[in-house]
């Protein structure tokens, strides 16, 4: 009963066009990462604003809570084929984040960097979408441990790793650089679309 369920939302989405190619839907909201979940002590937690910007940024949890926030209903989808389709999202609105930021003309990108040194990046035009966020609740939620509380970049138009959990620091550089998955193999771009994959597929 619960697969014929799944597969009768699966081929409505994909009729609607919303279901890339490869990709399966998932009811579950698998749990995927490298390394151990952070434990955290909110009062020492800072996020940080830094690199080709006028002035170094940081935030406490309390202040960074005070910032304007917005809600967004997206579908996601992780590299290793599942989609999850309608979740919802709250937190700052990365648009409305740069603005308090004098970000220079030069920079380009914009590297997330997250615990145990884990890093990703994406253009900065990417980043400025009006459905990206720095996230800290899921399905109206502080989000879970396992799902990058307390705070993690939510990027849906890229596959999932690209949406950076347990976020301390965001860099602004006028070159990319390749992030930890990156240079496992993993495609650059992470076009779900595109199936960009890892490098050496489609897309590529």
């Amino acid at each position: 009963m619960f697969q014929d369920k799944r597969r009768e939302l699966e081929k409505k989405v994909a009729e609607q066009g919303r279901l890339p190619p490869g990709q399966s839907l998932t009811t579950k909201f698998p749990v995927l990462h490298y390394g151990p979940v952070p434990q955290y002590d909110m009062s020492k937690w800072t996020l940080r604003a830094f690199g080709l910007i006028e002035k170094e940024m940081t935030w406490t949890w309390e202040e960074f809570l005070k910032l304007p926030t917005k809600t967004v209903t997206c579908d996601i989808h992780c590299v290793t084929a599942w989609s999850k389709f309608d979740t919802v999202w709250e937190g700052v609105p990365f648009k409305e984040f740069v603005a308090l930021l004098r970000v220079k003309p030069e920079a380009k990108f914009v590297i997330a960097h997250c615990e145990y040194g884990f890093t990703t990046s994406l253009p900065l035009e990417v980043m400025l979408d009006d459905d990206v966020l720095l996230a800290y609740k899921y399905d109206g939620q502080f989000l879970e441990p396992d799902h990058g509380y307390p705070l993690r970049t939510l990027v849906p138009k890229k596959y999932f790793w690209k949406s950076a959990k347990w976020l301390r620091a965001l860099e602004f550089t006028d070159k990319d650089r390749l992030g930890f998955w990156e240079q496992a193999g993993y495609h650059n771009e992470a076009d779900p679309w595109k199936e960009q994959r890892t490098v050496g597929r489609i897309g590529w």
